[in-house]
């Protein structure tokens, strides 16, 4: 990613912000399963925790889906949305996988649709860094200034950081978002009868309790008993038998 080094004395970004910033990403998105979800707690977490950066927002490609967004301020939200047409600072980084910046909105001659909306909202400076997720996802971070000539190279680098950290903290997301997608079809077949199915019965007639509590409590046992799941069943389901044998 090229930067542009020609900048305006103005304060900037520094290394410890910055490695704030990533810590305080990594513990916003450790445990999140939803991807939506966690782009909105990752432009938030950007804008507050950037100074110079007055709103964030992210721009989202997914394969055989719609184009999304997630905005840290709902009143920007058209910004990242693809929607509202293609011709962006976040479609140019992704285009052209390199950083895109601009320091000064009012002399923007770039993206002529998207550049006055940008104004009209109170947005007069602009960074977006390209990133990608997955081989199914990619996007753009996009830092956004409520004045001109505020972005400085300190920003560009943060920015730079940033969409690397975040590509592998949602490549994370979307790894436990897909684990428990396996886990629940598993949970269903589990249900469904078999051995395992007869047991999660026994414990829900004997606790009133629902299937899902009733296989976490054989769950619970195989754990304890160090023990495979099914075998738990099997010795639960024996026992009842007996005694209705008895």
């Amino acid at each position: 990613m090229n930067l542009d080094t020609d900048q305006p004395a103005v304060p900037t970004v520094g290394v410890l912000e910055t490695a704030a910033l990533l810590r305080e990403l990594t513990a916003g998105l450790i445990a999140v399963t939803d991807f939506d979800d966690a782009l909105t707690a990752l432009v938030r977490i950007t804008r507050d925790a950037v100074a110079g950066v007055s709103f964030s927002g992210f721009t989202v490609l997914r394969a055989g889906q719609p184009a999304g967004a997630a905005a840290s301020d709902p009143t920007l939200s058209g910004l990242d949305d693809l929607r509202y047409g293609p011709d962006s600072p976040a479609m140019d980084a992704i285009r052209r996988r390199e950083m895109v910046l601009s320091q000064n909105l009012g002399r923007e001659l770039r993206w002529p649709d998207w550049t006055p909306r940008a104004v009209d909202l109170g947005v007069y400076g602009v960074i977006s860094a390209p990133l990608d997720v997955d081989d199914q996802v990619l996007g753009a971070i996009n830092l956004y200034a409520g004045e001109s000539d505020v972005l400085t190279t300190g920003h560009q680098l943060t920015a730079m950081l940033l969409a690397e950290h975040a590509g592998l903290l949602l490549a994370a997301v979307r790894d436990r978002a897909r684990q428990l997608e396996v886990a629940d079809e598993r949970d269903s077949s589990l249900l469904d009868g078999g051995v395992v199915g007869q047991a999660i019965g026994v414990i829900m007639t004997q606790r009133g309790c629902p299937a899902e509590e009733a296989l976490e409590v054989l769950r619970s046992a195989a754990a304890s008993l160090d023990i495979p799941l099914r075998e738990v069943a099997q010795r639960l389901v024996r026992t009842v038998s007996r005694a209705r044998d008895n």
